[in-house]
């Protein structure tokens, strides 16, 4: 079976761990872009097509909170996982509230990362197709075919 690759922007403001963390998901079949920063990450949904973003909370500047409020209301179809510290989990708690799929805490462990991923991408592909029949449905209607 052929792996379709997850698109993948990954905005965190340490350029070690977004090169370290991107070239393990690249490894594994993934298309990854980098951001340094949220104003960077929101420059690049408006280009591209992202199906996934995993944000880092703390940043200096916009923060991941922020970052994430703004993903909501102008992408809302575009999955979010947080990475945060330990000492920030009730952050990330807030941020699932406010529409992220979850979170993880730093350093991410591979094998979590790569489940939820998958639970991420498949919740997008899941809300697309129930938005593709409702629109096949509304169109048929307007048609006079129901």
């Amino acid at each position: 079976m052929i792996k379709i690759p997850t698109h993948i922007l990954l905005v965190d403001d340490e350029k070690d761990f977004v090169e370290m963390l991107a070239l393990r998901l690249n490894e594994t079949g993934e298309k990854v872009t980098p951001a340094y920063d949220g104003q960077m990450g929101l420059d690049i949904l408006k280009r591209e097509n992202i199906d996934v973003v995993i944000l880092d909370i703390k940043m200096p500047g916009m923060d991941g909170i922020q970052v994430l409020r703004e993903i909501k209301s102008l992408y809302p179809l575009v999955e979010v996982i947080l990475l945060t510290g330990h000492g920030s989990a009730e952050t990330a708690v807030e941020g699932m509230k406010l529409g992220a799929f979850d979170y993880l805490l730093k350093p991410a462990d591979a094998d979590e990362l790569t489940a939820k991923l998958q639970g991420a991408r498949e919740k997008k592909e899941a809300q697309e197709e129930r938005i593709r029949k409702a629109e096949v449905r509304l169109l048929l209607r307007k048609g006079g075919n129901i």
